[in-house]
């Protein structure tokens, strides 16, 4: 049974509009159309302010024509029509090149929408050859008849230049004057209770609102039913899980032999989350548990403990790790913890794609032979040719750098379904678990080991002080002389190309260029204050072997300061760095600093981070890196990030997928509905599983989980 949302637009508004409409938006079918909201509302009786309109941007704007006057161009045959609109107060300049004609329309006096991208010619803001749509005179009008045309909301639509807001308006009426009468995913009991709006009436009035309050009313409609199908969609994902079976792995004398024999005590949250995933190995389903935890509170130890607990049983475990440099941390990291007796029995091997080929067969044979029952590697364990002899944990580390399709293709190398771990050092905020985590179990370690200092961050303005950047200097060769050793992070390999970041590109600085390695290293063999000192470089770019050793140099205390991009992001254990320095800091995200910070203060030695930007005051970039500097706590950094950048960038293309993008509903600020729509919908599941008796929800769950997102979310 389809739905008429599944539709076509083709069938509706013809080839062209359809096509212009998937060209510019993407969207296909009814529904795709009618979930494209109105941005904002104007009255068409109230004029947009001019003096706020952002240069070099395109707008959308109500005013009023001012005057209108023509004359020839300069130095080229034609005629320039130039129309000057207004709010009331300010001015701006309507250009038209050889369009003389639309004085006729454009007369002083007419109202309507204009949309173009702002400019500016002898220091004044005007329009290129806009397009309009102007509104019906009212001097027809009775005057109450005018005043309730002035009034009624206008919705203003996101655009494209070749798309104008009104022909959306336009192309939207001709779907909903067609449109049959909906079914609403959201039983009329909870509706009732809620006091929302129906959904065939909640789409009219979001897009075609006849007072000032229709479209809240149809907001908080909508945006309750989208919390309630998405949650639904989830739990429901996660029902289908637990119904496979796999087999149980019950650790025993190894989990025990490695427990006795380690130097320090598990924190209390490192022995809760233990114990949950005991549990979760324990049973005939897989597990499919995310821990996320600060950096440094021993989320890589829970995973060693569930490894350990699969290998008694005979069973093999995959670590994904999302670089080169933190799969050879891991190893060594994982050795070094297990001890010479289970290291030797336990035989952890490495696979990367730089490894040289017998090094590569041998790890191959390993892993497929069951010779090896810990894997370690990058994304080449992911390749055609990895194979095992019985594969029963997928533990993927720093859960964000990797796609849906990469982790599938690991767990699907399991005889029988694997467990599956995820770790990922940057919090995420509750809200934001539930919309795009609802499917997994999420356990939290904030509770950092006994033993760890605190690291003291620092702020440094260039942009209020540009020599403030000597005594940064000083600082670090202060460090290095009390035998302490300086990461230097950049976020550019050279001047021309920067490393991906997390920072949204708009938040750079207009013609500023990224600090980079390969400047900063031949500036500092220069700097009177750090040319003695022993310095390297390290960035992506660098082969695998090249990495290592500069890492392995770095850990054994012959390097003094590592210049390096964001490689050194995740994992790297250096218990005598003291110090680090990340340059232009605002081209970072808050995520990206946290991680960043948490590589000092590692061992017994006060920690330092500081955050070095030129950015202005009041500005998005700074705020965010004067939040990073004033708190240590990852899960206030974590809200923090969502409230600034809202969950656009926090969720990202690769947890968002397909048609899970939200739409009205925001993580940022709808906790509370969320976790609501998450109880009620659990409720109708838990009672009515195949959604017999609640078809209209069971048809919604099928178009949001057409075959592509299902997928995305089995895999998610």
């Amino acid at each position: 049974m389809t739905s008429p949302l599944d539709n076509k637009l083709g069938n509706v508004l013809g080839g062209k509009t359809a096509t212009a409409l998937q060209k510019g938006f993407g969207f296909v079918t009814v529904g795709d159309l009618l979930s494209h909201y109105p941005r904002t509302y104007a009255k068409r009786g109230e004029l947009t302010a001019l003096t706020q309109l952002p240069l070099d941007e395109n707008v959308t704007i109500i005013a009023e024509v001012v005057k209108t006057s023509r004359r020839p161009m300069k130095n080229r045959p034609g005629n320039l029509l130039e129309v000057t609109i207004t709010d009331g107060e300010g001015l701006l300049g309507l250009t038209f090149f050889n369009q003389a004609f639309r004085a006729n329309d454009l007369s002083p006096g007419r109202r309507g929408m204009f949309t173009g991208k702002v400019t500016e010619f002898n220091k004044q803001f005007q329009l290129t050859n806009p397009h309009y749509e102007l509104f019906d005179e009212t001097h027809t009008r009775s005057p109450e008849e005018a005043r309730e045309w002035a009034m009624l909301p206008e919705p203003i639509y996101r655009a494209t230049a070749s798309i104008q807001s009104w022909k959306i308006k336009d192309s939207i009426a001709i779907v909903l004057d067609t449109l049959p009468p909906l079914e609403d995913p959201v039983p009329q009991g909870i509706r009732d209770a809620r006091k929302l709006m129906g959904y065939s009436m909640a789409l009219d009035r979001v897009h075609r609102p006849t007072n000032e309050s229709e479209p809240y009313v149809a907001r908080k409609a909508l945006r309750f039913q989208e919390a309630f199908v998405l949650q639904a969609a989830l739990l429901q994902q996660r029902d289908k899980v637990r119904q496979v079976a796999t087999a149980p792995r019950v650790g025993g004398s190894l989990l025990e032999q490695f427990d006795a024999a380690l130097p320090f005590t598990l924190t209390s949250e490192q022995k809760l989350v233990g114990e949950e995933i005991t549990r979760d190995l324990a049973a005939a389903v897989p597990m499919n548990r995310l821990v996320q935890g600060e950096v440094g509170s021993g989320k890589t130890l829970v995973a060693l403990r569930a490894m350990l607990a699969v290998a008694q049983n005979g069973g093999q475990s995959a670590l994904l790790a999302p670089t080169e440099v933190l799969a050879h941390q891991h190893l060594r990291s994982i050795v070094a913890t297990l001890g010479p007796d289970l290291a030797a029995r336990l035989r952890p091997t490495i696979l990367t794609g730089q490894l040289p080929t017998a090094q590569r067969k041998k790890a191959l044979l390993a892993a497929v032979s069951g010779g090896s029952s810990i894997i370690i590697g990058t994304h080449a364990l992911l390749g055609e040719k990895v194979g095992f002899f019985d594969l029963g944990l997928v533990v993927v580390d720093e859960q964000h750098r990797f796609g849906v399709e990469q982790r599938e293709s690991l767990r699907l190398k399991g005889a029988t379904p694997p467990h599956v771990l995820v770790l990922t050092a940057t919090p995420i905020p509750r809200t934001v678990a539930m919309t795009v985590f609802g499917d997994l179990d999420i356990s939290t370690i904030a509770e950092l080991p006994s033993g760890r200092s605190p690291i003291a961050s620092h702020f440094v303005s260039l942009d209020e002080n540009p020599g403030a950047i000597r005594k940064v200097w000083v600082t670090a060769a202060a460090e290095i002389d009390k035998g302490h050793q300086v990461f230097i992070v950049c976020p550019a390999i050279d001047p021309k190309e920067d490393e991906p970041g997390d920072a949204p590109e708009e938040d750079a600085i207009p013609g500023a260029p990224s600090a980079n390695v390969t400047d900063l290293l031949e500036s500092l063999s220069h700097n009177e204050i750090l040319r003695d000192k022993r310095i390297a470089g390290l960035h992506g770019r660098m082969s695998g072997d090249e990495k290592d050793a500069i890492m392995r140099a770095f850990s054994a205390g012959q390097i003094d300061i590592l210049v390096a991009t964001t490689v050194i992001e995740v994992g790297v254990d250096v218990p005598n760095a003291s110090t680090m320095v990340v340059l232009d800091a605002d081209r970072f995200g808050v995520s990206q600093l946290h991680q960043l910070r948490g590589r000092v203060g590692r061992g017994g030695v006060q920690g330092k981070c500081i955050f070095v930007s030129r950015a202005k005051p009041e500005t998005l970039a700074r705020e965010r890196v004067e939040a990073v500097a004033s708190t240590l706590d990852g899960f206030v950094l974590a809200e923090k990030d969502l409230e600034l950048r809202k969950e656009g960038d926090v969720l990202g293309s690769t947890q968002s997928g397909g048609r899970s993008s939200l739409r009205l509903l925001r993580a940022w600020k709808d906790g509370e509905l969320i976790s609501e729509a998450r109880q009620l919908a659990g409720a109708i599941l838990s009672e009515d599983p195949d959604l017999s008796a609640h078809e209209p929800l069971r048809l919604a769950l099928e178009r949001r989980l057409d075959a592509e997102a299902e997928t995305f979310l089995s895999k998610n």
